[in-house]
């Protein structure tokens, strides 16, 4: 089942009190004061795991608490630290605190961490509060509480292409096609309830990730349909590929609500690169694919996944595209720079 909102509470440790204690040996009067520090109460980490899609382990456990931290001993033995407890997560991963809506942090990488619950600190012993003038302290501290929060986790998957159409625009095919992934496929619509991704595999060892959203319809924006659920997981693709399938009613229509759902949820979503892709071209024949205004597209393909026709030109598109994207990223080296 894939899941990717889910409510949690988590709380650190709490640190460990201080010791009072006075060295009592043979033939050592007056020893003085040894009462040793407490540990500090254990983290709450939040760490991204590749090996995680979904945020489904979170619907059987909804609250984690760090070990707290041990008392102080005499001897001026401080008191062993609480250990932390690590929540994994599938990359992608948003953390942001359940009551003030405040950011927190993002996973977006295997092995990232965001420690979300500060253990607390651990008390002091009387040994701490020795002076000159005060050589038999009694006092000691108490350990700080850890601590507690609820926590909203939102997945967001990371992909590098994004599919876009409305229900039945043939995303499913499309991906078990290039891909080695199996989404449901059928002929009703909203086959498709929750995102699926494939990793297409090229020549030379070359891979991208395609991600296989379910269908959006006019309204999504405001949550209809699946509205939310799909506009939310295209957020951090690289490139977006609109298809229209060429037994729709009207390409340009179907185009322009699909860009305008897009662009009513995010200005900056609507303005990453994409590309319009004619599918089920199987049912057209060999005419030449109708006209589309589509301005600012980096091109406009046609394929039809059950013949695997048109699909070599699209996947080289797409490499092409984001081969441009990461050199963007890149930092320019100034002549001064070069060797």
């Amino acid at each position: 089942m894939f899941i990717d909102h889910v409510v949690v509470r988590v709380e650190a440790g709490t640190g460990g009190s201080g010791q009072v204690s006075f060295r009592r040996e043979k033939f050592v009067p007056m020893g003085g004061p040894d009462g040793g520090d407490g540990g500090r109460g254990g983290d709450v980490i939040v760490r991204g795991d590749a090996n995680l899609s979904t945020l489904l382990d979170y619907t059987y456990r909804d609250f984690w608490q760090a070990e707290r931290g041990q008392h102080g001993e005499g001897s001026n033995r401080t008191g062993k630290s609480g250990a932390d407890v690590v929540m994994p997560v599938p990359p992608g991963t948003v953390v942001r605190d359940r009551d003030s809506g405040a950011l927190i942090g993002e996973v977006l990488g295997d092995g990232d961490s965001i420690v979300v619950a500060k253990g607390g600190r651990g008390g002091k012993g009387n040994a701490f509060f020795v002076t000159a003038t005060h050589q038999s302290p009694r006092e000691w501290q108490p350990g700080e509480e850890g601590e507690a929060r609820a926590l909203d986790l939102e997945l967001k998957l990371i992909a590098d292409v994004g599919l876009v159409g409305q229900p039945n625009a043939g995303k499913s095919t499309l991906l078990s096609v290039i891909s080695a992934a199996r989404p449901k496929i059928a002929d009703y619509p909203f086959t498709t309830l929750a995102p699926n991704l494939g990793v297409v595999p090229l020549s030379g060892h070359r891979t991208f990730v395609v991600a296989d959203i379910p269908g959006i319809i006019e309204g999504a924006h405001d949550g209809k349909g699946l509205g939310l659920q799909f506009l939310r997981h295209i957020e951090r693709t690289r490139i977006l590929a609109f298809l229209v399938p060429i037994d729709a009613m009207d390409w340009q229509a179907e185009y322009d609500q699909l860009r305008a759902e897009v662009a009513a949820y995010s200005r900056e979503l609507a303005d990453k690169p994409h590309c319009v892709v004619y599918t089920k071209m199987d049912l057209w024949g060999d005419d030449p694919a109708p006209d589309i205004d589509a301005p600012g597209a980096f091109g406009v393909y046609t394929i039809s996944a059950a013949n695997r026709t048109g699909l070599d030109a699209l996947l080289a598109a797409w490499w092409t595209q984001l081969l441009e994207l990461k050199k963007a990223r890149e930092p320019r080296r100034e002549l001064t720079d070069l060797p």
